[in-house]
C-alpha cells in the first residue's frame, strides 16, 4: 500500500525516514485497530519518545484520535489512569484507498427516494449474498466456530477490511480494523445490517455486532458465540451449584 502522503498522487516523491516511520505507524492502527503508544513502540520497534512524536504529529494532522480505552464489566482495572488508546479518524481513513465514491451515495440516494428505501435494502441485501456466495465455500469446509470465524476474517482481508479473529470468553470476536464503504454506510446502516446477517448465515450461529467504524467507533467488532463452550460452561456452573 502506498504511504498517506503518496495516495491519489502518480508522482513519484521520495520521502524522509521520519515520514516514512509516521505513515507506518498510521498503517499499524489502520490494520491492526485502535493501539496504546506502548503497544505501537514495541510492535513497530521505535523508542517511545519516538512513538509519541510521530503520534502527536498525526493528531494535530487529524489522522488520528486519542480515546479513553473501552472498559468492559469483565474488564481488569488495575492501578492509575489507563493508557490513552489511538484510532484512525474518518479524514485518516480517507487517506487510504476506498472502494467507494461520490457517484455510490448518489446512486443510492436516488434508491432511496424512489422507493422510500425498499431498494436500497434490496441492494444491501444483494451485496450480502454476493459476499456469501464468494466466502462460502472456504468457510463451509472448516468445523469448529473458531476456524470458521479465522476463514471469514481471512476472506474480508482479502476484501480490504483488514480483519482478524480471536478468542474472547465464550466465542470469538471478529474484528474488522478498515471498512472500504465506511462513509456510504454511515449513510446507509442497511449495509452493515446485512453483512451482519450474512455473517450469521456463513458462520450458522446468531452473531451480535458490536461497534462498526460507520457509527464513529475505531474498528468494526462482531461477537460470534461458541455454542458448545457456553453449553459447557452452563453445564459447569450448574454442577458448581449443586
Amino acid at each position: 500500500m502506498e504511504s498517506l502522503g503518496e495516495l491519489r498522487n502518480t508522482t513519484v516523491v521520495k520521502k524522509s525516514e521520519p515520514d516514512r516511520t509516521r505513515d507506518q505507524v498510521a498503517k499499524a492502527i489502520l490494520e491492526g485497530g485502535p493501539a496504546t503508544a506502548v503497544d505501537l513502540a514495541e510492535r513497530l520497534s521505535i523508542t517511545s519518545a519516538g512513538i509519541r512524536r510521530h503520534l502527536d504529529s498525526l493528531k494535530e494532522e487529524g489522522v488520528l484520535d486519542a480515546r479513553e480505552p473501552h472498559q468492559t464489566s469483565t474488564s481488569v482495572r488495575g492501578r492509575g489512569r489507563p493508557s490513552k488508546v489511538f484510532v484512525m479518524t474518518d479524514f485518516g481513513r480517507e487517506k487510504f484507498e476506498h472502494s467507494y465514491d461520490d457517484l455510490a451515495v448518489s446512486a443510492l440516494k436516488f434508491m432511496a427516494t424512489k422507493s422510500g428505501g425498499a431498494l436500497v435494502k434490496e441492494f444491501a441485501t444483494s451485496r450480502a449474498e454476493d459476499i456469501s456466495r464468494r466466502a462460502g465455500k472456504s468457510i463451509e469446509a472448516k468445523k469448529s466456530i473458531k476456524d470458521k470465524s479465522e476463514a471469514l476474517a481471512t476472506f474480508l482481508s482479502a476484501e480490504g477490511y483488514a480483519a482478524n479473529s480471536h478468542s474472547r470468553g465464550v466465542g470469538e470476536e471478529l474484528c474488522q480494523n478498515h471498512c472500504p464503504i465506511a462513509h456510504v454506510a454511515a449513510q446507509y446502516p442497511e449495509l452493515c445490517d446485512a453483512e451482519t446477517e450474512a455473517f450469521s448465515a456463513l458462520l450458522g450461529t446468531h452473531v451480535q455486532r458490536l461497534a462498526t467504524i460507520a457509527h464513529g467507533d475505531g474498528v468494526c467488532t462482531t461477537f460470534i458465540p461458541n455454542l458448545s463452550a457456553t453449553k459447557r460452561e452452563l453445564a459447569s456452573t450448574g454442577k458448581s451449584k449443586k
